[in-house]
């Protein structure tokens, strides 16, 4: 079973107005940009000033140690868990792992879901 990892501080999704509102020096965000749009997710201290729209009260976990490409349904199974506990994710993935969000005031009911489920939940 894998190993999964809490975050320990509170994350935000959010729209920056512009890319150059977004502090790259940071050491934890994901920043999305399509046709349509420019998303970011990070911590909540960390959120630019100038947003469009923002989304507080977020929590997250990663899955420990790099996932091989060819490994199927890990993002999967994980989310199946939670949503048969009725909890809704947010998740991004890295080169090297995958990272699901949750919303606060489901983060322990989440964490207890994943562990009763065979998850090594580690601080």
């Amino acid at each position: 079973m894998l190993k999964l990892k809490k975050l320990t501080w509170d994350l935000t999704v959010c729209k920056p107005e512009d890319i150059s509102a977004v502090d790259l020096s940071k050491d934890f965000y994901f920043l999305g940009r399509t046709e349509e749009e420019l998303s970011l997710v990070c911590r909540t201290e960390d959120v630019p000033e100038r947003t469009s729209e923002r989304e507080d009260g977020w929590r997250g976990f990663r899955i420990e140690g790099v996932l091989d490409f060819s490994l199927i349904g890990i993002l999967s199974k994980l989310s199946a868990i939670l949503a048969e506990n009725g909890i809704g994710i947010f998740a991004v993935s890295t080169y090297n792992t995958d990272y699901i969000l949750v919303k606060a005031e489901n983060f322990a009911r989440a964490m207890d879901a994943l562990e009763k489920a065979g998850y090594e939940v580690a601080e």
